[in-house]
């Protein structure tokens, strides 16, 4: 099974209690970012170009565990910033499992050997260690020699204690989808449990810094054009995104975008419109929500959205679109099986 059936079943149960409620606007994953300081500083990333201003920020623990509650959703991505460098990490990871939500904790491995023994198995917790590539194409993109090598014994040890590891890899116009394939291969053989692709998203933060850094970036038609390369090369690994997400980056199929069941809680609050862009930050969830003119974002609406096609507004996207057509529910339900 792609996901731990805890995980099915609390999001299957919550989407069930939200549909009868007529609810239309709800959160499937609360992004948690309890700090801004990382590190990297990777070539493509807007969260250290965009909060360089504010990296000594953090949230407190308390201030964390609201968000938690005042969001609701089933799933916490505990992200960043580097999380694993955030003072009593383990016990936030502990006390948010204790609230029987589901964590996602992010990181790009460096610290992962040091944490784990603070870190407790859970079938509600998963590592999600960040690598673009294999070795030479991961350490050019963070900017640093080794990290590549640390990613992968923080990923070893981690399977070793018991834990459920997946990653995460940012393709950008560089990738070479036969080095993304080799390190499926690679990972697959070390006993990870699941991968999750996506094309970057073109911050302006970044450009801003690094006006070279543009030819990073993808526009939309060269999005599928390389998922339709990597098509035949990907299609035997355990991929975590959905098929119906996949359809959507090959072209297949058309998604409207669902940016706000992905909300964000990071030290200067809850951050508006979405993950990727920041218009403002409000003190409360239920003020991002009722604030943001989400009908005025997507591509033909909002130039920045124009060719964005990553997981974090896209694949809630999916899981709603599943929820309404019973060819997709079993779509859905034969993936998670595989």
């Amino acid at each position: 099974m792609r996901f731990p059936l805890s995980l099915t079943g609390s999001m299957t149960g919550y989407l069930l209690k939200k549909r009868l409620a007529g609810e239309k606007r709800f959160p499937l994953v609360l992004m948690l970012e309890p700090l801004f300081a990382c590190n990297l500083r990777c070539s493509g990333c807007g969260r250290v170009r965009e909060y360089a201003d504010s990296v000594e920020k953090t949230l407190s623990l308390d201030e964390c565990l609201t968000a938690v509650d005042e969001c609701g959703a089933p799933v916490v991505s505990v992200c960043g910033g580097e999380p694993l460098i955030y003072p009593g990490i383990e016990e936030l990871v502990r006390r948010i499992v204790g609230r029987r939500r589901h964590v996602y904790l992010c990181t790009n491995g460096l610290q992962l050997r040091k944490k784990l023994p603070g870190l407790r198995p859970s079938s509600r917790l998963a590592i999600n260690v960040h690598l673009d590539g294999l070795e030479a194409a991961h350490d050019r993109i963070v900017e640093r020699s080794g990290v590549f090598q640390e990613a992968v014994a923080g990923i070893r040890a981690a399977k070793r204690a018991g834990f459920r590891v997946c990653t995460n890899t940012t393709v950008y116009r560089e990738t070479d989808v036969h080095d993304i394939a080799g390190l499926l291969d690679y990972l697959t053989r070390l006993g990870v449990d699941g991968f999750m692709l996506s094309p970057a998203y073109s911050y302006e933060a970044v450009h801003q810094a690094d006006p070279a850094a543009r030819g990073l970036f993808m526009t939309r038609d060269d999005v599928r054009a390389k998922f339709r390369e990597a098509r035949p090369l990907l299609s035997r690994f355990k991929l975590t995104a959905s098929p119906i997400y996949l359809d959507f980056l090959y072209g297949g199929r058309e998604l409207c975008c669902a940016a706000w069941a992905m909300p964000t809680r990071n030290p200067r609050g809850w951050k508006g419109p979405c993950y990727l862009m920041t218009d403002a930050h409000y003190p409360r969830y239920r003020e991002l929500v009722e604030s943001t003119a989400w009908e005025g974002l997507g591509p033909g609406n909002d130039p920045r959205c124009e060719h964005c096609l990553v997981h974090c507004g896209f694949e809630p996207a999916a899981v709603f679109a599943a929820n309404r057509r019973l060819r997709d529910l079993v779509s859905m339900a034969v993936w998670q099986l595989g």
